[in-house]
């Protein structure tokens, strides 16, 4: 920490350095503000870290735009005002509020990005102040595919889960029909079974009736004839 608010002095120096020049609002007085922390994926492509500025007893001119990257003990001039690479950063103004363009992200991107401004005509030395710093964090594209591979497989398991119980309940269904269509089938044989066999009884004790009819006929007949 003491190491980065050193960093900072350095920079305002820098910028008296870089924007020296005649002063005519001596009152002048600039508050930048920045977000601390935002984080990105690789896959993304671009990134654009905001930065927002009040100016109070300053000029209407407008003011310099400053862009610095710090890294372990050291600083990167990246838009100063111009951006030492065109490809890679872009500075977008509107009003106060500032914008940096990072492109072709890569996990080496990640690092605290610094937003300057500074009114070049001004003697005050609170018309250049530097914002706080945001921390970048650019992750990996596998990070995201990892997530995208545990939703699938998450998803799948309750796919799986959820077949199987609709197929427990469906056999359950058929196979409480199939065995109440078999009891049926059990009552109706046993009835027919008890009928038959209440049949043949009654066919047997008339055969047996008819059986006997004769005998005593013959019985008679001698009887008659002594």
């Amino acid at each position: 920490m003491a190491s980065f608010n050193k960093l900072k002095n350095v920079l305002i120096l820098a910028f008296d350095w870089i924007l020296y020049g005649a002063g005519v609002a001596d009152q002048c007085r600039v508050t930048v503000t920045q977000p601390r922390s935002q984080q990105t994926d690789s896959s993304m492509n671009s990134v654009s870290l905001t930065c927002t500025f009040s100016a109070s007893g300053c000029s209407s001119s407008p003011p310099q735009v400053l862009w610095f990257r710090y890294l372990t003990n050291t600083h990167q001039d990246l838009c100063t005002p111009g951006c030492t690479d065109n490809q890679k950063y872009k500075v977008h103004s509107s009003g106060n509020n500032i914008l940096l363009e990072i492109k072709d992200l890569t996990e080496n991107d990640s690092a605290v990005y610094i937003c300057g401004i500074a009114f070049s005509d001004s003697y005050s030395p609170l018309s250049k102040q530097t914002g706080d710093g945001t921390v970048l964090t650019v992750t990996e594209k596998q990070h995201s595919n990892g997530k995208l591979i545990s939703m699938i497989i998450v998803s799948s398991l309750l796919f799986l889960y959820s077949s199987a119980v609709l197929t427990s309940f469906v056999v359950y269904k058929v196979g409480s029909k199939r065995f109440f269509w078999f009891c049926s089938f059990c009552k109706s044989m046993h009835g027919r079974k008890v009928f038959q066999a209440i049949a043949q009884e009654l066919q047997k004790q008339r055969y047996a009736r008819h059986c006997q009819q004769p005998d005593d006929l013959e019985d008679d007949t001698v009887y008659q004839n002594r």
